[in-house]
């Protein structure tokens, strides 16, 4: 349940008890002075008939002895020898009895009621239309502070997913200013505070990671030219090739590194998607079964579609087993292979740098992935890892 929805049923709620609670209390308040000012009326009225009836013999008008229309209450009060009244509110004729006993006989005093329940019942019917009113009135003011507050909260969420995502950036406090200091403010502000953090930490994590990167590039071209140099060999041909592995990573590490500034932007241009994959399978020297099955022409960065498709393909060789297919259905290239598939945590959390998974997805830095991520966000296009109905691993590069 929403937050607005929770408040506006709390406040109203509070409303609703406290409106039906002082109506109950103005009900019985007001029944109560009412029956009293009535017998107090009735009673002086007997008293008079009695003193008339010890003095005279003689009754007024209103009074009766014996009455067989008195309530039985009142005649069963009076023959325990007390003076006693009697409001008969439920009767045909509401009306205010009053009977003592004179001379063996009940005497009885009544004056009608009818006046008094027609305003108690006048008063009980506005007492239900304020109720009402309350409630509509507190249930009306509760949606409106709620759906702001819940506004508010949305928007703060929003931002902190955008933060989650990437975008270090944003901040809460932009999309929830001008409305006061209370706790949502303070949430902001400490979200604020933890992104800053964290921004600050990961560019420093970057620009140690491109220092280092940088200051290996000069030694390893050195060692690139001195293994040139070596011999014919099979030592020679080891040597060389694991210089050249060294040289790559230091190349993917120093890429990893750009793509995490905001200062990259693609050169977009329209161009086919089959082009893009014919160029891609060219371009990875290794066996790829092409299948296009719906052709499109999309406006993206060449360079960077061949650079995320070839890494994926060289990933798909080096982790997955053959064959492995490079299928083409409009602006969707798909990259598939019949190996043991993407780990569980990659197709949860995305590709980490220097990480490639379990251990049967074989050996590797780790960074392939991570730079097809990257370029993909600079090219605004979408990368979704998955399974293939092989079981495989799954790479969609969704092009805008």
């Amino acid at each position: 349940m929403r937050v607005a929805v929770k408040n506006a049923l709390a406040i109203a709620g509070v409303a609703a008890l406290a409106g039906v609670a002082f109506a109950l209390w103005t009900h019985y308040r007001a029944v109560d002075l009412s029956e009293a000012l009535s017998r107090q009326e009735t009673g002086s009225r007997l008293r008079i008939a009695a003193e008339s009836y010890y003095a005279h013999r003689d009754l007024p008008e209103s009074a009766s002895l014996d009455d067989a229309s008195a309530p039985a209450p009142l005649v069963a009060a009076v023959r325990a020898g007390s003076l006693a009244t009697y409001v008969d509110a439920d009767a045909a004729d509401p009306a205010v009895w009053a009977g003592t006993e004179v001379g063996g006989h009940v005497l009885t005093v009544h004056d009608p009621y009818t006046e008094q329940a027609r305003l108690l019942a006048q008063l009980d019917q506005a007492l239900v239309l304020g109720v009402v009113a309350l409630l509509l009135v507190s249930g009306a003011l509760a949606v409106f502070i709620g759906q702001r507050l819940a506004r508010r909260i949305g928007a703060a969420s929003a931002t902190a997913l955008r933060i989650a995502d990437g975008e270090l950036a944003a901040r809460v406090g932009n999309t929830i200013a001008g409305a006061g200091r209370d706790e949502v403010t303070a949430l902001g502000g400490a979200v604020d505070a933890m992104a800053a953090e964290l921004r600050a930490r990961l560019e420093a994590e970057r620009r140690v990671t491109a220092d280092i990167a940088h200051e290996l590039r000069t030694p390893v071209t050195g060692l690139v030219t001195a293994a040139e140099l070596l011999p014919p060999g099979r030592p020679s041909e080891l040597v060389r090739d694991r210089v050249s592995r060294l040289r790559g990573l230091i190349e993917d590490v120093l890429e990893v590194a750009r793509l995490e500034t905001d200062g990259e932007q693609g050169a977009r241009e329209r161009i086919g998607a089959d082009l893009l994959a014919e160029r891609a399978v060219a371009a990875a020297e290794k066996p790829v079964r092409l299948e296009v099955a719906e052709p499109a022409e999309v406006d993206t960065d060449p360079r960077r579609v061949q650079r995320i498709l070839v890494n994926l393909l060289r990933n798909a060789h080096r982790h997955g087993r053959p064959p492995v297919v490079l299928s083409v259905r409009g602006a969707t290239l798909t990259v598939a292979d019949h190996g043991p598939g993407f780990p569980a945590d990659l197709l949860a959390d995305g590709p980490r740098r220097f990480r490639t998974g379990r251990a049967e997805r074989g050996g590797g830095h780790g960074l392939g992935l991570t730079i097809a991520v990257g370029q993909a966000r600079v090219i605004g296009a979408e990368l979704r890892f998955g399974t293939a109905e092989s079981g495989g691993a799954r790479a969609d590069l969704v092009l805008g």
